[in-house]
């Protein structure tokens, strides 16, 4: 597609973008109308705009009942165009100047975050259109092109780094899950809440992407006893019971994990189990994987505990779990194993936008990221 070929007018450009809830301003550019803003409750079957359906994705976003998506959306552009929009772009492209430009990875890993980048890209400007060769959980490699976007220049650049924030992070999630699901098995990898603030849904899609499972999406939809509950409860027997009498009184069904800290605990919790009729579901075992010196890492006190609840509930290890120790913590017979890391410390998987690709390329493989 020809970088000079000018087929929108200014008029066209103005009312495509208040379509959508964003004003174009000659002097200005992009602007946001926030008195218009839907709030839209995220599940895999709704979806503000009947261009995007979640029920169409390979791996869909995980169902929540408040989270607005859209919302994070316009937020991270808001925050990019603050309130004059993006003043580069409008010194230097016209403003019906269309062009293409292509994803590229600059590492090895899971990709991810493609169905959110084309909301992004979507959400700045309906015309622009997107084609990918991979798809959200395929393997890209150094120097791949795998997809692209084309239509006006200013809004691909306006939409490039906001697209790409969300892309890099999710593939970056999706690449760790990805390898320590498959070093866990046949245990199942989970994610923990430690998300970044305001991207609890878009951390957890990725994580999925990834090949992992979700652990609860927040305080609303799993009773989690911790230490700390323990600790005001006055023990975990206490706590334990206390759970019981609120879901009976409630008539709530839910799922029920308690985290246990030692032997002494999971005797306890057994004991009350064999006792009395309770919603308890799972065991976490914390902090039972014990390193060693030499950067190994001691599982006994793991599979003990696991070997003395058999089958009696859903089992989970949590602590001192990397890519090193997780196949051993996935070989005790325990079902899930917990990981933070996966998300609140995520290296972001380098991915760009470019138009040149040939040059980007070119200057790719003599700084060796393509």
């Amino acid at each position: 597609m020809g970088s000079a070929s000018r087929c929108f007018s200014l008029q066209n450009l103005c009312n495509a973008s208040s379509a959508t809830g964003i004003l174009y301003d000659p002097p200005l550019g992009f602007r946001f109308r926030s008195p218009i803003r839907k709030i839209v409750r995220m599940s895999a079957t709704q979806t503000e705009n009947p261009r995007i359906s979640f029920e169409s994705l390979p791996i869909k976003p995980p169902s929540h009942p408040t989270y607005d998506l859209w919302g994070v959306i316009k937020s991270a552009l808001s925050e990019d165009a603050g309130d004059r929009g993006d003043v580069t772009c409008l010194a230097t492209i016209p403003s019906d100047m269309e062009v293409e430009a292509h994803f590229l990875a600059k590492e090895n890993g899971i990709i991810a975050g493609i169905a959110l980048a084309e909301m992004v890209f979507h959400e700045v400007d309906p015309s622009l259109k997107v084609e990918w060769s991979q798809k959200d959980g395929d393997s890209v490699h150094k120097g791949l092109d795998f997809g692209k976007v084309y239509g006006r220049a200013h809004s691909i650049v306006v939409a490039e780094r906001v697209a790409l924030n969300f892309m890099q992070r999710m593939s970056g999630v999706a690449t760790l899950t990805k390898a320590m699901a498959d070093l866990a098995s046949p245990a199942r990898i989970l994610e923990t809440r430690k998300t970044a603030p305001g991207l609890r849904l878009v951390d957890k899609w990725a994580v999925l992407i990834g090949g992992g499972r979700n652990h609860r999406m927040g305080l609303f939809d799993m009773v989690m006893i911790k230490d700390n509950h323990i600790s005001i409860a006055g023990g975990i027997t206490n706590a334990l019971k206390s759970v019981d009498l609120y879901l009976e009184q409630r008539n709530l069904q839910m799922e029920v994990e308690v985290e246990t800290r030692t032997i002494e605990e999971v005797d306890k919790v057994l004991d009350y189990a064999s006792q009395t009729k309770t919603s308890l579901t799972r065991i976490m075992l914390d902090n039972m994987v014990v390193p060693l010196p030499n950067g190994d890492v001691d599982v006994t006190m793991l599979e003990q505990a696991v070997n003395l609840i058999g089958r009696r509930f859903e089992t989970e290890a949590s602590g001192n779990v990397t890519l090193e120790t997780v196949h051993k913590i996935g070989q005790t017979g325990v079902d899930y194993i917990s990981s933070g890391a996966l998300t609140h410390s995520v290296k972001a998987l380098d991915i760009s936008l470019k138009i040149d690709t040939e040059l980007a390329l070119q200057v790719g493989r003599r700084t060796q990221r393509a």
